[in-house]
C-alpha cells in the first residue's frame, strides 16, 4: 500500500521547500514533488541581492539547493516527477505523477508561475545573456546603460520605472497607443525624463553577438522596422501560472492564480496555495518563503482536526 503523507508539497522552489522545513520540524510527514531542480524559478537567477542573509547575494541555483538541504536535514523526501492530476474530493488526496500516485492528508501547492515569452528566435539562449524577465532581480546589472522594456501592463510600467532609476536610458515598447497599466503610474512615468515611449510597435527581432546589442523594433500600423541600441530586453508581457491540472478542481482567478488569501487557504480544506502560484500582490524569494511557513500553520491547524 502507498505510504499516506502528512503533508505533500507540489513544487520545490522557495515556497515549496519552506514548507518543507516548517513540516517537518513540526512532525509531519513531508514529501516535495517537484518537475524540474531545487529553487523552481529562482535557478535562472544568476545574483539574487534581495533576500535577506547573504550579504554579497546568492545565486538562485545555491539557493535552491540550500534549501532543499535544510529541510531534508529534518526529513523531508524530494520526488523529481511531474504532476499530471490530483484528486481532492476525499480526505486523502491523491496525487498522480508520471511515476505513481501518492497520497496526503493535506496538500500544500507549490508550483509557481511562469514568465510568457515573446516566442522570438534564441530568445531561451538569450535568457541571462541580456533578455530578463525579472526586473528587480536582474536590472542591477544594466546601471547607466541602456535597456528596453517589452510590455504596457502594471508589471511593465512598474519595471521601466524601476529600472529607470538604474540605468542611463529605458525604451518602454507598447503594442498599442496607450498603456493597460493603472492611472496611479502617469504621472512618474511623465515625470522619468529617461523613459522613452515606443507606441504602435513590437520586438521583432533580437540583434546580439555573444550578448545583447540591440533589438528590431517592428510598427504595428505600418510594418516599417526599425534599430535600437540595447543593452539589456526586460520582457514583461504577463506571467502564467502552473495551474493546468487544476482547473475545476480549485477556485482560479480570470488570469489562472489560485485564489487564496494571506492564510493561504483555498476553496479546499486540507489544501494550500503558496508563492507565486497564489493571488497576492508581490511575488518575491521572500514572500513565498513567508507563506511557506504560514501554510504550515494551517496545515498543522487542519490536521489536529481530522
Amino acid at each position: 500500500m502507498n505510504m499516506i503523507y502528512d503533508i505533500i508539497i507540489l513544487g520545490g522552489g522557495p515556497a515549496g521547500y519552506t514548507a518543507a522545513l516548517y513540516a517537518c520540524r513540526a512532525g509531519f510527514s513531508t514529501l516535495v514533488i517537484e518537475k524540474m531542480a531545487a529553487g523552481g524559478q529562482m535557478t535562472l537567477t544568476s545574483d539574487i541581492d534581495n533576500y535577506p542573509g547573504f550579504e554579497t547575494g546568492i545565486d538562485g541555483f545555491t539557493l535552491g539547493m540550500k534549501m532543499q538541504q535544510s529541510a531534508e536535514r529534518f526529513g523531508a523526501k524530494t520526488e523529481f516527477d511531474e504532476v499530471l492530476s490530483v484528486d481532492f474530493s476525499n480526505k486523502i488526496k491523491k496525487i498522480t505523477t508520471y511515476s505513481g500516485e501518492f497520497l496526503a492528508k493535506a496538500v500544500i501547492i507549490a508550483t509557481g508561475a511562469n514568465p510568457k515569452e515573446l516566442g522570438l528566435e534564441n530568445e531561451q539562449s538569450l535568457t541571462g545573456r541580456g533578455i530578463h524577465y525579472c526586473a528587480h532581480c536582474d536590472g542591477r546589472f544594466y546601471k547607466d546603460k541602456t535597456v528596453a522594456v517589452i510590455g504596457g501592463g502594471n508589471s511593465a510600467v512598474s519595471d521601466a520605472l524601476y529600472l529607470s532609476r538604474i540605468a542611463k536610458k529605458v525604451y518602454l515598447v507598447h503594442r498599442r497607443d496607450t498603456l493597460k497599466a493603472t492611472q496611479v503610474y502617469l504621472k512618474p512615468l511623465k515625470d522619468a525624463e529617461n523613459i522613452e515611449f515606443l507606441w504602435n510597435s513590437t520586438l521583432c527581432e533580437v540583434i546580439f553577438d555573444n550578448k545583447v546589442t540591440g533589438a528590431k523594433i517592428k510598427s504595428t500600423v505600418t510594418d516599417n522596422i526599425s534599430e535600437i541600441e540595447v543593452d539589456g530586453i526586460f520582457i514583461s508581457i504577463g506571467r502564467k501560472p502552473a495551474t493546468e491540472f487544476l482547473k475545476g478542481i480549485l477556485e482560479l482567478d480570470d488570469n489562472g492564480y489560485i485564489i487564496a488569501d494571506e492564510t493561504t487557504k483555498t476553496n479546499i480544506p486540507g489544501v494550500f496555495a503558496v508563492g507565486d502560484v497564489r493571488t497576492k500582490t508581490l511575488r518575491q524569494v521572500v514572500t513565498a518563503v513567508s507563506d511557506g511557513a504560514v501554510a504550515v500553520h494551517f496545515a498543522e491547524e487542519y490536521l489536529s482536526n481530522l
